[in-house]
């Protein structure tokens, strides 16, 4: 009794079609895990260290998700539904957010903070000016210029754990995995330039 033989172009052909599906399912994962470094800065000890909010939980989730975990970006997350931004980035594939937190947006008047949020074009470029279409790792971060969403450039400079954005955001909870883009909380909301 002979067993039943299969070719190698069979299994071949097996191959090339569970792999790419198997690595589609996988690559969200796979970028948090390995596209970012350790998260680093002053902030990051504000994060939850449990449940959706908290570092891990951020790294299962896309980006605008993960921000809406996190209390210490309930001013962005707001933001970002109001400019109607919240599927944008959650299907923006390898980003980096630089994320003003709570702090961030206290710092604007709120007269102005109320203007900038009821004029979703003009909500629609700042926000678009805080995201970059790539994964920035920490080492660009020391001398870095990179284009935004928006369309302008944003510069980075520093060393170490500390950076600065555009001369004015101090990062302060840097290389946040989520599950399509790292995110790097600033002290400051920046403006387009």
């Amino acid at each position: 009794m002979k067993a039943p033989r299969i070719s190698r172009a069979a299994i071949a052909g097996a191959v090339a079609i569970v792999l790419p599906v198997s690595l589609g399912v996988m690559a969200p994962q796979a970028f948090a895990q390995t596209a970012t470094q350790d998260p680093y800065g002053p902030a990051c000890s504000s994060v939850p260290k449990e449940g959706k909010g908290s570092l891990d939980g951020m790294a299962q989730d896309p980006v605008a998700t993960a921000a809406s975990n996190n209390p210490e970006l309930s001013t962005l997350v707001t933001a970002v539904k109001k400019a109607g931004l919240v599927d944008t980035l959650n299907n923006a594939e390898n980003i980096t957010v630089f994320a003003p937190s709570n702090d961030a947006f206290d710092k604007i008047p709120k007269a102005d903070l109320d203007k900038l949020l009821a004029d979703k074009e003009e909500l629609t470029k700042v926000l678009t000016y805080h995201v970059v279409g790539e994964d920035i790792t920490q080492k660009q971060l020391e001398d870095g210029s990179f284009k935004t969403l928006e369309g302008g450039t944003l510069t980075t400079t520093g060393s170490g754990e500390e950076f600065t954005v555009n001369d004015s955001a101090k990062i302060v909870c840097g290389s946040v995995p989520t599950a399509n883009a790292t995110v790097n909380i600033i002290d400051t909301v920046l403006t387009p330039q």
